[in-house]
């Protein structure tokens, strides 16, 4: 298994999805994966993201993952399903213990040095920085990792294609989460030609 280093360092974006109930969620996944993006984020936002991890999952090349797993339940249900990696948007002491002795690489959200230093007692340094626009935008990263130069980090929330580049120009940023790269009622060739973009982008 990857360790969340690997899989973050895979490609500059990792696309954030939220399935609605009837998306060909194989279809999305080979337009993503063509278009240079193999790490998938699927968010457990809706009653189809279990089932969309597990049609993900049968594209060749695709590195499928659960988001928005918030507690013990959603993320057995996201293993079972066969999540490759976790992300959280917060970080609760239960979750990340559960998740290390589970031994799925894990992203759990932070926003501030207190979530970063509870992350580290925990023996973690990859983080997802969320909502990286609303928490402060680069200057808030910037200084809050100056601290901790053995972190690194995701951020998610409010990215743009326009603004990822000042987000990846971060020294300790090696990916961001987008979800600009999905918009509703995008065929899978825009999808594609969207990924393409966001995988052309450099760190």
């Amino acid at each position: 298994m990857s360790s969340i280093g690997q899989i973050m360092r895979t490609s500059p974006v990792i696309p954030v999805l939220v399935i609605e109930e009837g998306t060909d969620a194989r279809g999305l996944a080979e337009a993503l994966v063509a278009g240079g993006l193999r790490v998938l984020e699927v968010t457990l936002r809706t009653p189809a993201g279990l089932q969309a991890i597990r049609d993900m999952k049968q594209v060749p090349g695709a590195i499928v993952g659960a988001g928005t797993v918030t507690n013990l339940q959603e993320l057995d249900d996201a293993i079972e399903a066969g999540s490759e990696f976790i992300v959280s948007p917060g970080l609760t002491d239960r979750l990340a213990s559960a998740a290390i002795e589970r031994q799925v690489p894990f992203l759990p959200g932070i926003a501030s040095a207190s979530d970063i230093m509870r992350g580290l007692d925990h023996g973690l340094d990859h983080f997802k920085f969320f909502p990286a626009t609303a928490a402060g935008g680069t200057p808030a990263l910037k200084a809050l990792s100056a601290p901790f130069s053995q972190c690194s980090f995701c951020p998610t929330g409010g990215i743009t294609l326009e603004t990822a580049p000042d987000w990846l120009a971060i020294k300790p940023v090696l990916c961001v989460g987008g979800s600009w790269i999905v918009k509703p009622g995008a065929s899978f060739e825009q999808i594609e030609a969207l990924a393409r973009q966001a995988a052309a982008l450099s760190r």
